[in-house]
């Protein structure tokens, strides 16, 4: 087996899986099986983070990759990647994303494009990360961070940002939106129009409510006195 197609460490929540990013595909995802089958006891039922470094990742091939894990009951939670394709990719599959350089030069891709999505790697003292998208998120779009989620752009009505830490959108925030999901009181929601289908912060919940139309004005949504509370954002 070439023992460099696959590292295994432990982190803080579970194991983190490094694929070699310049071996063939086929490969390395063999040599993860071999090595996984070679210590089913050591593997079964853990939590993995998987980093493929600067490998442009498809859907299918990740999707393919989770199923590899699922069927030795191992569950890939989250994927590490300085790629746009594999961060599209992992998205549409619902993973989280974590550890993410915003160096999309080695992709081919402009981080100031139309659309490009990009994740900054934004370590905290507390361990956790943020995403950074500038994009709208569509309806339908499902986006999920251990720390924070700033959005460059709009939330769709059917669109869902789920954050450990706080959420702040740069646009017109009308979808649903979790801030402080793990229970984070102290979190906060920024948008530059505040009109979202449903509003929770750790486990308070709020629905905007049916209003005239009125002029957008940024606000900022916070847990005061055990309760939601919305005001001008300063």
């Amino acid at each position: 087996m070439r023992e460099q197609t696959v590292v295994i460490k432990g982190i803080k929540d579970g194991l983190l899986i490094s694929l070699n990013p310049t071996e063939e595909w086929n490969i390395v995802t063999a040599d993860l099986a071999a090595r996984i089958d070679e210590q089913m006891a050591f593997f079964s039922g853990a939590r993995v983070t998987v980093d493929v470094g600067e490998r442009p990742v498809r859907k299918d091939e990740l999707s393919s990759l989770k199923a590899l894990l699922e069927r030795r009951g191992i569950t890939l939670q989250a994927v590490s990647s300085e790629s746009h394709t594999t961060i599209e990719a992992a998205i549409a599959l619902d993973l989280r994303t974590s550890n993410i350089s915003t160096n999309h030069a080695r992709d081919g891709v402009d981080p100031e494009a139309e659309g490009v999505a990009f994740i900054v790697n934004h370590q905290e003292e507390d361990g956790s990360y943020g995403i950074m998208i500038r994009r709208t998120v569509r309806s339908g779009r499902r986006v999920h961070s251990l720390g924070h989620v700033v959005v460059f752009g709009d939330v769709n009505p059917g669109a869902e940002i789920i954050a450990g830490g706080d959420v702040i959108v740069w646009g017109r925030l009308r979808g649903n939106v979790h801030a402080g999901a793990n229970g984070d009181e102290n979190a906060v929601v920024c948008a530059l129009d505040m009109i979202p289908t449903q509003l929770r912060i750790a486990g308070h919940i709020s629905v905007s409510p049916d209003e005239k139309r009125r002029k957008p004005r940024p606000e900022t949504a916070f847990i005061r006195d055990n309760q939601i509370v919305v005001e001008a954002w300063k």
